[in-house]
């Protein structure tokens, strides 16, 4: 398998340096294989820099299947051949072509990773945990560390962007890179949390759509629980639906995208539709675990509770670049009961919240999307 993969390899970087013979254009690609569409953070980005250069946004997820894998190959090609007439590429998440391929000197390669913060451990350093997705040993026993290194895994930046000094810590262990590389720069996305009119807009799009999310006599209380593999949530998950007082609250379930649980439950809100952070927008009390969003929900400024009920499992299998314990904006609670009672009948600890927002990201100078945005241009003028 490792000779295969390395000629493999060896026959994309011939293909990859007839490639580079064409001119460099004028041009920015972003590469993205967490969704098929465009995350915020490249429209942000997009809008502002279109103005002077021409912007190519290539998005497909990686599937289970081998003819999604071989539909992955092709449009590998084109990522190929928008790298190679590129002056910048910015990546959201591991990108193969970048990561194995011998690029032009002068081309500038910018990791501007899709999660705010440094929360969970993720790159490579959780290459072989049970989380991550460099974990089965491959025929002929070739280990997650050997298949990590010849596929390049975060290879080839030329900068990485982190969300503040103490998140960098995390950023450059992930990516195995140097102090040099970090860029403090927190994603754009958090211009549209921040926007009142914003709020407004879509939180008018999702009383249009719920409407008893509207209701003055109940508070909206969000849950989103981060993904599973194993997928034994779904235990706890049914017991704080059944446990919610639904004559003084709406419950709104928010799910990772990956995980697959049929849950129909009327008297739960089950959406689809709307980023987490913007069911935020009209919920009172946010009740999660182990997810990144917790950075995006506390620029809210909302009460956030932590339902940790498998933390020393997870902590086994995943692991964090912070005290857990110690460093979270909220109390964490094993038991649902006990946390159910504490948003009945405590008041928030608002300076914690304050605290975790100010270490973990950094204040902007003009606008988090044009600071990027001046960032870049510098580096390829």
């Amino acid at each position: 398998m490792k000779i295969i993969l390395k000629i493999g390899i060896f026959i994309l970087n011939i293909i990859y340096s007839i490639l580079k013979l064409f001119p460099v254009q004028n041009k920015i690609t972003f590469i993205s294989r967490q969704a098929n569409t465009p995350n915020i953070d490249f429209i942000l980005l997009k809008k502002e820099l279109e103005k002077d250069y021409k912007i190519v946004i290539l998005c497909k997820t990686l599937d289970n299947g081998i003819f999604n894998k071989i539909k992955y190959f092709f449009h590998m090609f084109k990522q190929m051949y928008n790298i190679a007439t590129s002056k910048a590429v910015v990546l959201d998440s591991y990108c193969i072509p970048i990561g194995i391929l011998h690029h032009r000197k002068n081309l500038k390669v910018i990791q501007m990773w899709h999660a705010l913060g440094a929360f969970k451990k993720f790159g490579k350093s959780i290459i072989g945990k049970d989380e991550s997705k460099v974990k089965i040993n491959v025929v002929n026993k070739l280990s997650p560390e050997e298949l990590s290194q010849i596929m390049g895994m975060h290879k080839n930046y030329s900068y990485v962007f982190a969300s503040s000094n103490l998140a960098s810590k995390g950023f450059k262990e992930a990516f195995g890179c140097s102090e040099e590389m970090i860029k403090i720069y927190p994603l754009p996305r958090i211009d549209l949390i921040l926007d009142k009119n914003n709020q407004k807009k879509i939180s008018n799009k999702i009383y249009d759509k719920y409407k008893n999310l509207k209701s003055k006599s109940k508070k909206n209380i969000l849950y989103c629980p981060t993904f599973r593999k194993d997928s034994n949530d779904i235990k706890y998950i049914n017991e704080l639906i059944n446990k919610i007082d639904y004559s003084k609250y709406n419950l709104i379930l928010k799910l990772h995208p990956l995980t697959k649980h049929n849950i129909i439950d009327d008297r739960v809100i089950i959406d689809n539709e709307f980023k987490t952070y913007e069911m935020a927008f009209i919920s009172d009390y946010i009740i999660t675990d182990y997810s990144a969003v917790v950075y995006e929900i506390a620029l809210l400024n909302k009460p956030i509770y932590f339902y940790a009920y498998d933390k020393d499992s997870y902590i086994d299998k995943r692991d964090f670049y912070l005290d857990y314990d110690k460093d979270m904006p909220g109390k964490i609670y094993t038991n649902i009961d006990k946390l159910l009672s504490e948003i009945e009948n405590s008041k928030y600890d608002n300076k914690k919240l304050d605290n975790f927002l100010n270490k973990y990201i950094a204040k902007c100078e003009i606008s988090y999307t044009e600071d990027i945005t001046r960032f870049i241009k510098s580096i390829i003028e």
